[in-house]
């Protein structure tokens, strides 16, 4: 049976904090990559996350803090990245030690911009590590409900499934439950485009269409995401399963999605400047629409809602006219 050894968190956000507490509370022991060394001094004096989450409280003699990612990769086994994905090149560019060895877990719910590389094909390009080394995490899993230990279900993919299920045991508790999947292309497009999708619903609540319209996107976002992951990555999979359907679902119609917040707020007339900086947050989906764009290009899949959001928030099309001519085109 595969072991995960020694596991580290590398983010300081709200879903690092919340798999932080799944995590330590199965080993007593995490390592914690944070970027700012003020903000890791905060947390060991208050016992919890001074920025996110702050409700949850860490015994800290069970962490070990670091603000040099090379320490933390050096010690540790298997490495959650928890990062925001417009920032993971960055914070990668610090890396000197080598992680082609190490159980690379990926719950970012995002692409590397630029690149346009769903996470673990970065992971496998530019650092070598091989993909039965590479998982990803994904379900419908807001970082809130998790830290307030309401049920959820949570998919962790990985081509070894001998090691998708070591992470899986890990993450298992009274209020989480787990499956393994395979499928880590299909999980990590579709936690690209569910937040798009949000977006979407955002904008069409910001411009007062009711719950009979949310309910007929919603519907067409899952056959739009089903297309492309058939063409993309044609194998065996069920889009209704949670990892898909179910997390398009929480990100499209939860108050705690901050994609459909930062949709609702254009919807309503709020420049992406403006709605952005008032946001206080990352709405990965703004960078995701641009990057799926891109590699839709390639790819030529019928996706009518993915143009809309891509027309305005990158072309500028008002708002209004953009949703009403995505309203006609669905039956």
């Amino acid at each position: 049976m595969f072991d995960c050894g020694k596991i580290a968190i590398i983010g300081g956000g709200s879903w690092a904090t919340a798999i932080a507490k799944i995590v330590v509370g199965h080993t007593h022991h995490i390592g914690w990559y944070m970027r700012r060394d003020d903000r890791i001094e905060d947390f060991k004096r208050l016992g919890h996350n001074p920025a996110y989450l702050n409700s949850v409280r860490f015994n800290t003699d069970e962490i070990f803090f670091s603000s040099d990612l090379n320490k933390i990769v050096q010690a540790y086994d298997t490495l959650v990245f928890v990062t925001p994905s417009p920032y993971l090149k960055n914070h990668l560019k610090k890396l000197k030690t080598r992680i082609k060895d190490k159980y690379i877990v990926t719950a970012i719910k995002g692409i590397v911009p630029d690149e346009n590389m769903i996470c673990s094909e970065y992971f496998h390009q530019v650092f070598d590590v091989p993909y039965d080394n590479i998982a990803c995490l994904g379900g419908p899993s807001h970082a809130e409900e998790v830290a307030l230990e309401r049920l959820s279900y949570l998919t962790v993919g990985c081509s070894d499934i001998e090691k998708a299920e070591a992470f899986a045991d890990v993450l298992s508790s009274e209020f989480i439950k787990t499956k393994t999947s395979s499928d880590v292309i299909g999980i990590e497009y579709s936690s690209v485009l569910k937040n798009v999708y949000a977006i979407a619903t955002g904008i069409c609540s910001g411009l007062k269409y009711g719950d009979n319209f949310q309910a007929v996107i919603m519907a067409n976002a899952v056959q739009e995401m089903n297309r492309f992951l058939t063409t993309v990555h044609p194998i065996e999979r069920n889009i209704t399963d949670s990892v898909y359907l179910g997390d398009l679902l929480v990100t499209g119609y939860s108050n705690f999605s901050r994609n459909r917040t930062f949709g609702t707020m254009i919807g309503k007339g709020y420049s992406i400047k403006s709605a952005q900086i008032e946001m206080e947050m990352i709405a990965e989906g703004y960078f995701g629409t641009k990057c799926m764009k891109e590699i839709n290009r390639l790819w030529h899949v019928n996706m009518p809602i993915l143009d809309a959001v891509y027309n305005i928030l990158y072309e500028h099309i008002n708002p209004q006219i953009e949703i009403k001519l995505l309203t006609d085109s669905f039956r």
